[in-house]
């Protein structure tokens, strides 16, 4: 991977600016859970933005995402609205899946974010699929796929990647290695560690990328997609990252310790590239006042509109669960 870095003031500037909204969204959510606003299971992204941001700064409009249940930021990177993540979050039908989905099932065809998935794995085969249809169609269009290393144990996973190898589809497999498959260490359920290795099992080429930089995974994005367009073959990155609060809302987290969490903070992808801005003149407190200053009045702007929906009236419960019957057919 040696595509030059981008180091524009503006850009970067604005990689933090779209790293800040997940975080402080997200920080918000905890509240908002814990208020019962929002309901069943909360991922956070938190300590993984610069993956998400990184990625979706070089993707096309055209460019198809495909995402896990730990989705808040791959959504807001795209360019979702905040209000209808926060009101699909609640359970309202201003939601970007109309109050059905919730946390872990965002979507939004119109940016061709084809969302997250309660399934471990279970977006891999979908976003081949999708790559299938997009080189049947010569369609201009790579597929991204977001998973977790835990999806890296479930046949999903080996199935997608040898039919992406065999039928030469327009796929970019992302893996957010966080070290931690729920509570389990990757030490401990995998005997290969690195998983860019495990694609050259595939014959499809991969590299490891440092998840805590937002400019390195641009830069590795970059490189990724256009490898994939010249030679009509998927690519597999891995992302080594960490999530600094728990698999979910439920996680006690007695599988790593304080001072391992402490640790990862330090070198976080918010405070890494706010402190090099810094160092390097390109950046002052008051541009960053200014910034949470803009990124508050979102939240609650986005809070405002989700409270403002309207609940799902019970006799639409079962609309487009069923095919409409047609006439002459038994209803």
């Amino acid at each position: 991977m040696n595509q030059k870095l981008r180091i524009d003031r503006v850009h970067l500037i604005n990689q933090l600016r779209q790293m800040l909204r997940i975080r402080r969204f997200e920080e918000k959510c905890t509240q908002l859970y814990a208020e019962e606003k929002i309901r069943g299971f909360l991922h956070l992204y938190i300590g993984e933005e610069a993956i998400a941001v990184g990625v979706m700064s070089v993707l096309s409009p055209e460019d198809q995402i495909v995402a896990t249940y730990r989705e808040h930021g791959h959504a807001l990177a795209r360019g979702l609205s905040m209000g209808s993540i926060l009101a699909e979050m609640f359970g309202r039908t201003n939601g970007c899946s109309r109050g059905r989905g919730g946390s872990m099932h965002l979507f939004d065809k119109q940016m061709s974010f084809y969302g997250g998935n309660a399934i471990v794995a279970g977006g891999l085969p979908l976003a081949a699929g999708l790559a299938m249809a997009n080189k049947k169609q010569d369609r201009d269009a790579v597929t991204v796929c977001f998973f977790g290393e835990g999806a890296v144990a479930e046949g999903e996973f080996h199935e997608a990647m040898n039919l992406a190898v065999l039928w030469k589809l327009p796929v970019l497999f992302v893996c957010e290695n966080n070290g931690y498959a729920m509570g389990t260490a990757l030490s401990l359920s995998e005997s290969e560690t690195n998983l860019a290795r495990k694609a050259s099992g595939y014959g499809m080429a991969s590299s490891q990328v440092d998840g805590m930089n937002v400019v390195d995974v641009e830069s590795a994005t970059s490189s990724a997609l256009e490898l994939i367009k010249t030679t009509s073959q998927p690519y597999f990155m891995e992302c080594k990252t960490y999530r600094f609060r728990g698999h979910s809302s439920f996680d006690g987290q007695l599988y790593r310790e304080k001072e391992e969490i402490r640790q990862w903070e330090e070198k976080g992808p918010v405070i890494r590239l706010q402190n090099w801005l810094k160092e390097n003149n390109h950046f002052n407190e008051d541009e960053l006042d200014e910034l949470e200053t803009e990124i508050k009045a979102e939240i609650e702007a986005a809070i405002e509109f989700a409270e403002g929906g309207a609940w799902e009236d019970t006799g639409d419960l079962c609309k487009d669960v069923y095919s409409p019957t047609r006439e002459g057919e038994p209803g």
